[in-house]
C-alpha cells in the first residue's frame, strides 16, 4: 500500500495546491495518484501537489479523431512503439519549448522519480518515429483501468497526436475506462476530453484504479502499423 500523508483532495480548494512540500519518494508519488493528486512543481520551490476541480478527462470509448488526422496517420513513414525509449521521451518533454511557459516543470528530480516509476512498471512511454527518427511521444502513469497522462512533445507536426490516438485506441481495446488529462487544453479537448467535477473523478478513480484491465496494452512494444481507422474491440 502506498501512502499519501497529507491533505484530503476532496476538501482542498479546486484552484490551489492540495499540499506544498514533501518529497519525490515512490510511496508518496503513488499514494498521491491513488488519491487523485499529481505533482506540478515550480523549479527551485517546494513541490506543489494538485487535484483541480473540475478535472479534465477523456473516455477512451469517446475518442474523436478528425478525418484529416486519420489521413496523416495512414502515411507510411510513421512507426509507433511503447516503452522503447522512456528516457528520451521524458527528456524531450522537458526540453521542448511550450507556449506560455518560460521554463519546464520536468526537473532532474522529476526525471529521476518517473524513471524509477518506469522501472517499476507504473510509468509508460509512447514513441512516434518518422522515417526512423524520434519526433514525438508522451508518458504517463497507469493504475488499474486508468491512465494518468503527464506530458507529451512533438518535433514534427502531428507527431504527438499520432502517439496519443494510437495509445487511446490501444487502451480502449484493453478495457481502460478513463484517461486523466489533469488540466484543460484545447489540444486535448479536440480529442473529446471534457471537464468533470472533482467529486465524480475521485469516485471513479476509487473504483477503477483497483480493477485490472481486460488486456495488457504494454505487452507488445510495437504497433504493427499506425492505423488510419479506429482500433477494433
Amino acid at each position: 500500500m502506498y501512502h499519501w500523508p497529507y491533505a484530503d483532495p476532496a476538501l482542498a480548494p479546486g484552484n490551489a495546491p492540495v499540499h506544498i512540500g514533501g518529497s519525490w519518494d515512490i510511496s508518496t508519488l503513488l499514494g498521491a495518484y491513488q488519491k487523485g493528486i499529481f505533482p506540478w512543481p515550480i523549479p527551485g520551490l517546494p513541490i506543489r501537489w494538485w487535484s483541480p476541480d473540475p478535472r479534465f478527462v477523456l473516455l477512451p470509448s469517446e475518442l474523436r479523431c478528425t478525418p484529416s488526422l486519420r489521413k496523416v496517420m495512414r502515411k507510411t513513414g510513421w512507426k509507433v512503439t511503447i516503452d522503447q525509449d522512456f528516457a528520451s521521451v521524458i527528456r524531450h518533454c522537458a526540453r521542448v519549448p511550450r507556449a506560455g511557459q518560460a521554463s519546464t516543470w520536468i526537473t532532474p528530480e522529476v526525471i529521476q522519480a518517473y524513471t524509477e516509476l518506469h522501472r517499476l512498471g507504473f510509468a509508460h512511454s509512447v514513441e512516434t518515429y518518422w522515417e526512423g527518427e524520434l519526433v514525438g511521444g508522451l508518458y504517463g502513469i497507469t493504475m488499474g483501468q486508468i491512465f494518468h497522462g503527464e506530458s507529451m512533445f512533438h518535433l514534427k507536426t502531428d507527431a504527438s497526436k499520432v502517439a496519443f490516438v494510437a495509445l487511446v485506441e490501444r487502451l480502449h481495446a484493453c478495457g481502460y475506462r478513463l484517461i486523466d488529462c489533469q488540466i484543460p487544453t484545447p489540444h486535448l479537448a479536440s480529442f473529446g476530453a471534457f471537464a468533470a467535477p472533482r467529486s465524480d473523478f475521485l469516485a471513479f478513480l476509487e473504483i477503477y484504479r483497483k480493477v485490472n484491465p481486460s488486456g495488457n496494452p504494454w505487452a507488445n512494444p510495437l504497433w504493427p502499423k499506425v492505423q488510419g481507422e479506429p482500433a477494433q474491440t
